[in-house]
């Protein structure tokens, strides 16, 4: 896995995920209590022996950057190994920013081209999945493929949202569209049991979809990239190029747990689906395959006659005399006295605040950071460093999907309300 570079697409102004996107960048959106989702690429990677990687962004990139620079020191433990972030810039021959995924890279190519390497690796940096790349390498090298698609086996209504491919026997593509609908996608049924799928599960599911992770042969990115300026995205024009005129493309079937985080809803549902008893979906408590973070060195949590059922505790948290019921708290949470979180993610604090300096806050009028006594939070995500006042109710009592409070320090996005990084809510507030 030496010769092999990946390139981390930090995609961009993540307005699916607004208010989470307001002040960061999307791979650096908070995830499970401790994480980032750019942890899951670049673990994935260093699981795969694959140590020289750069990650692309554009927007918001200040956190991202702090992050990165402090977890991924590679050059300490594996010898020439890097984590790089190349942000969007604009030069006498490029005056533009990223306009898609190829252009992103194209952008950036006479970087790349100077790494003595075979294979080029794309991935996304807002996907919950863990893969082992090197066999994904080894499935693209002994097929003798210039190209090679990551396909995810799903149903249907899944299908029209992806793009799709049409392979043969031996998982060759045959043909990719975008997002079908109708014939079209009826069109795009595959025997998937050829790949391992069970004749059951084969039948339910029976469309490739492409994950948006790519395997490049080193003259075919740069041939396709330099002939065609003016494609500007890998799934919608890249690829189809490539089958037009004759490449040979591979599919590699990964059937297992992926999740594209790329809106509130699904970011809220991956995140508490980790709750989930006896076995989540997606475990971080993998030790052959783990997920790397930042080391904080906070203390353990403290809980004071608390009840806490199928949730998830980060460290550094204090949680007094309250009830949590299938939430993730983040790490340095504080949680006050009769307090009722349910279905709720809280991504913690950035900061701790001695009760002398809560104290001094509340004298002042003010509210310290945390969840106050007597709030009652139900399908909700808290941002870091909200400050909730004393006896507020966020419960989206009118259930309203959709709304825009940011005068008020909250969004509604999918039902879920979420309250956005460093706001807070009066007492007494009813959400």
């Amino acid at each position: 896995m030496k010769r092999v570079l990946a390139i981390i697409l930090g995609g961009g102004a993540g307005t699916r995920l607004y208010p989470l996107t307001k002040m960061r960048a999307k791979p650096a959106v908070p995830l499970a209590g401790k994480y980032r989702l750019i942890d899951i690429p670049i673990s994935n990677c260093i699981n795969s022996d694959i140590h020289k990687m750069y990650v692309m962004t554009q927007f918001n990139s200040a956190s991202l950057n702090r992050h990165l620079s402090q977890t991924f020191n590679l050059s300490n433990s594996f010898g020439g190994g890097f984590v790089e972030v190349l942000a969007a810039q604009q030069t006498p021959d490029s005056p533009t920013w990223f306009e898609g995924t190829a252009d992103a890279v194209r952008k950036y190519q006479w970087l790349f081209q100077e790494w003595d390497v075979d294979e080029y690796l794309i991935l996304s940096g807002d996907q919950l999945y863990r893969m082992d790349y090197s066999l994904f390498l080894e499935h693209h090298r002994r097929t003798g493929a210039k190209l090679t698609v990551a396909a995810l086996p799903v149903d249907a209504k899944q299908a029209e949202s992806f793009g799709l491919m049409r392979t043969d026997s031996e998982g060759n593509i045959q043909e990719f569209r975008e997002k079908p609908k109708g014939d079209s996608l009826l069109e795009m049924a595959v025997d998937t049991s050829r790949f391992g799928l069970s004749p059951e599960s084969a039948q339910e599911r029976p469309y490739l979809a492409s994950m948006g992770i790519y395997v490049f042969s080193r003259e075919t990115l740069f041939d396709l990239l330099d002939k065609h300026p003016g494609h500007k995205d890998f799934g919608k024009e890249i690829i189809p190029e490539a089958l037009k005129r004759g490449d040979k493309l591979q599919s590699y079937v990964f059937d297992d747990y992926w999740e594209d985080i790329g809106t509130i809803g699904a970011f809220y549902e991956a995140n508490l689906a980790l709750t989930q008893q006896p076995t989540p979906p997606f475990s971080f408590y993998d030790e052959k395959f783990p997920i790397y973070t930042r080391p904080r060195y906070l203390p353990p949590s403290k809980l004071v006659d608390a009840q806490i059922v199928n949730s998830i505790i980060g460290e550094g948290s204090i949680l007094k005399s309250c009830s949590i019921n299938h939430c993730v708290l983040g790490v340095r949470s504080r949680v006050e006295t009769d307090v009722v979180l349910q279905d709720t993610l809280v991504m913690g604090a950035d900061f701790f605040e001695s009760n002398d300096e809560r104290e001094a806050i509340r004298q002042k009028g003010g509210i310290p950071v945390g969840v106050g006594p007597g709030t009652t939070v139900k399908r909700a995500i808290l941002d870091k460093n909200t400050r909730i006042g004393s006896n507020v109710s966020i419960i989206n009592k009118d259930h309203v999907e959709e709304a825009d409070r940011s005068d008020l320090g909250f969004y509604i996005r999918n039902g879920i309300v979420v309250v956005q990084k460093n706001a807070t809510i009066q007492d007494g507030t009813v959400i």
